[in-house]
């Protein structure tokens, strides 16, 4: 049975049927110019939910996220948006259902805010639906999710990258779908904006059921923030789960190479990654003197 077939039959505890994933890939080799990045990775994007995924650098996060939003060609294997191959669909019912903010976004020479993120709007224009009041609407809400109202004028060029992650965050939120995929989007962003930021793609997740996919840095960020965990480590899965399960010092050891002690955050209560370092083996060396 494929993974498609067991995400159509997946029952609750209870014995009530559940919805299965929406976005999904079986198999999947992704690589670029030959070399091969992800190795026939399968994974499931639980519906509904916060997905994080996780893992040291160059281990093939951003490439899986390319992957499952149709902007890398595989070389093996599907993804399966709604139950179709998603190279089967065409690419304005893709842009419709799917939303992607990837690493490093480039905007037209001289391109203003407010026209950036009205560019989030297309996939749902037509010839027999133009531009509208939902439309002015669904901008107007991004730009004051993410506090961009001031810079609707002015140049994205002209703008600090924080700014302009801010901006990229607003364009992504007025595409409107009900599945977004967001590759570092707390990049250049100081700490009290990741929070804002993170809290907004949780609210629009908890408000609105919208499912939510982050590659993420920040491992503590990860696990206050997600439903599922997904660790990678050389093009493959090695661990997912939600991520009191996941997030183990034996976990971050092999994923990161990284001596650390996992506790309680003392907010959430969720995983909380503090490593040890050599200033902390000093520490504990000295304690124990």
């Amino acid at each position: 049975m494929t993974l498609v077939e067991r995400a159509r039959t997946t029952t609750s505890p209870g014995g009530a049927d559940t919805p299965g994933p929406r976005l999904l890939a079986e198999d999947l080799r992704l690589g670029y110019d030959g070399h091969e990045v992800v190795r026939g990775l399968t994974v499931a994007v639980p519906t509904g939910r916060v997905t994080c995924v996780v893992g040291a650098n160059a281990c093939g996060k951003s490439t899986l996220l390319r992957g499952l939003a149709r902007l890398l060609q595989p070389t093996a294997g599907r993804v399966v948006l709604d139950g179709a191959d998603i190279r089967r669909l065409r690419t304005r019912e893709v842009a419709t259902r799917l939303g992607i903010l990837p690493q490093s976004p480039s905007a037209p020479d001289g391109i203003t805010v407010a026209d950036l993120v009205a560019r989030g709007r297309y996939p749902h224009q037509t010839w027999l639906r133009q531009w509208g009041s939902d439309d002015e609407a669904a901008v107007a809400a991004a730009m004051v999710a993410t506090d961009t109202v001031d810079l609707a004028e002015r140049c994205v060029d002209e703008l600090s990258g924080g700014q302009r992650q801010r901006v990229w965050i607003a364009m992504t939120l007025a595409q409107d779908t009900d599945l977004m995929l967001l590759d570092e989007p707390t990049t250049f962003l100081d700490l009290a904006h990741q929070v804002e930021v993170l809290d907004l793609l949780a609210d629009l997740n908890e408000q609105q059921g919208r499912t939510v996919v982050l590659v993420l840095h920040d491992l503590n960020q990860a696990a206050r923030y997600s439903d599922h965990l997904v660790a990678m480590k050389d093009g493959a899965v090695v661990a997912e789960g939600p991520p009191a399960e996941v997030v183990t010092e034996d976990l971050v050891r092999e994923v990161f190479g990284l001596d650390c002690r996992v506790v309680p955050d003392p907010v959430t209560g969720t995983p909380m990654v503090v490593p040890v370092g050599r200033r902390g083996r000093r520490a504990v060396a000295g304690g124990a003197a």
